[in-house]
């Protein structure tokens, strides 16, 4: 199997949480590769996720977003990149039932900008596109063979949709113009960095705060969750041994109900989860289960690493040291987070000034 060997990476959305780790990762190993980071620093991102990097010759960081053509256009040129790993996107489902047009500029104008600023300069020998296993749509909850990279896509919400349909535009690209694609489709991902409005990382907050943990409707939702460093590692061997015009499945069959991550992390605070559970009304609609077949990215070599029970306690440690690295995230703790995006700060509830009450009504 050929290696492939880049010399230019720019990896956009790179101060968020998942790509933080992946920069970290190439910068560290890989003294000889230039790294550029492209972000517009939305509320989800923090250049601390990047500090480990910031001191590297080999790293560079740009703000900016990935919208803007003549930007993009520039940075390719300029930096003389060789290969994209694309990033950056809106990912929270629950902002996507309130401000879907959001996720369709993002997701699908962001991706498609960066595409034709690959067709135009002609100089990209890998655009790795990270996707979602949601793309999938619900997996039936008695399944024993996961959706494999060939499965129909089926999306059910309107971040879901957006991430497919970026999808299209890569695929479109790569048999348009022979554009070197590979597309990604993750499990979901969990461990320190991570924006608290993702489940692990808002229970944990929670739990410090002595509060209720929200539950979507009965807990029974059935999750994957890789630890970050394992995924970071997959990007790792993908970025090196991807085979051009496929599909590669970063996922894990090790499956988890909603309830039991809840009741873990009651268990690590010592809290009770009869009292500190709190069942909510559900999303308009949360897909029952995603199951993967992973086998794929596996035999180039990955596999994963970190067990569940010491994934949790490493994530805990870190937001326990590390209580402040957000700021003010009230809002994002609600049970049903609506992102409003405003320029110009965090405004998590329609408040002037970004700040919102933490509601448990």
């Amino acid at each position: 199997m050929a290696t492939y060997k880049p010399k230019n990476i720019l990896i956009t959305g790179a101060a968020g949480f998942i790509a933080s780790h992946v920069a970290n990762r190439l910068i560290r190993s890989y003294p000889d590769y230039k790294i550029v980071v492209l972000d517009k620093l939305d509320y989800c991102s923090n250049l601390k996720n990047l500090n480990p990097s910031k001191s590297s010759p080999n790293f560079k960081f740009v703000k900016g977003d990935i919208g803007s053509a003549d930007l993009v256009n520039y940075l390719l040129i300029t930096e003389s990149i060789d290969t994209i790993m694309h990033f950056a996107a809106q990912t929270h489902v629950d902002n996507s039932f309130g401000n879907s047009f959001e996720f369709t500029k993002n997701n699908i104008y962001g991706t498609h900008v960066l595409l034709e600023a690959c067709k135009v300069t002609g100089q990209i020998r890998r655009f790795i596109h990270v996707s979602t296993d949601e793309v999938y749509g619900e997996t039936d909850e008695d399944a024993v063979v996961g959706n494999h990279e060939a499965s129909q896509l089926l999306p059910t919400n309107p971040y879901s949709a957006t991430k497919a349909g970026a999808e299209m535009l890569v695929m479109a690209y790569g048999r348009s113009y022979g554009l070197p694609v590979i597309t990604t489709r993750g499990n979901n991902v969990y461990g320190p960095n991570q924006f608290p409005e993702k489940l692990i990382p808002k229970f944990i907050l929670l739990a410090m705060n002595g509060k209720p943990l929200p539950i979507h409707g009965d807990g029974s939702n059935v999750r994957s969750y890789l630890y970050c460093e394992d995924v970071a590692e997959a990007f790792e061997v993908i970025l090196h041994k991807g085979e051009v015009g496929h599909v590669y499945n970063v996922g894990t069959k090790k499956e988890r109900r909603v309830i039991d991550v809840a009741k873990d992390v009651c268990k690590l605070f010592s809290m009770d989860p009869e009292t500190s559970i709190k069942f909510v009304e559900n999303r308009p609609f949360n897909d029952q289960r995603y199951f993967l077949d992973d086998q794929k990215l596996k035999n180039l070599g990955w596999s994963e690493r970190t067990t569940w029970e010491e994934g949790l306690k490493k994530t805990i440690d870190w937001y326990t040291q590390n209580p402040d690295w957000w700021g003010d995230v009230s809002g994002a703790l609600l049970p049903h987070p609506r992102m409003l995006m405003m320029p110009g700060g965090r405004h998590f509830d329609g408040s002037d000034d970004g700040k919102a009450a933490a509601r448990f009504s």
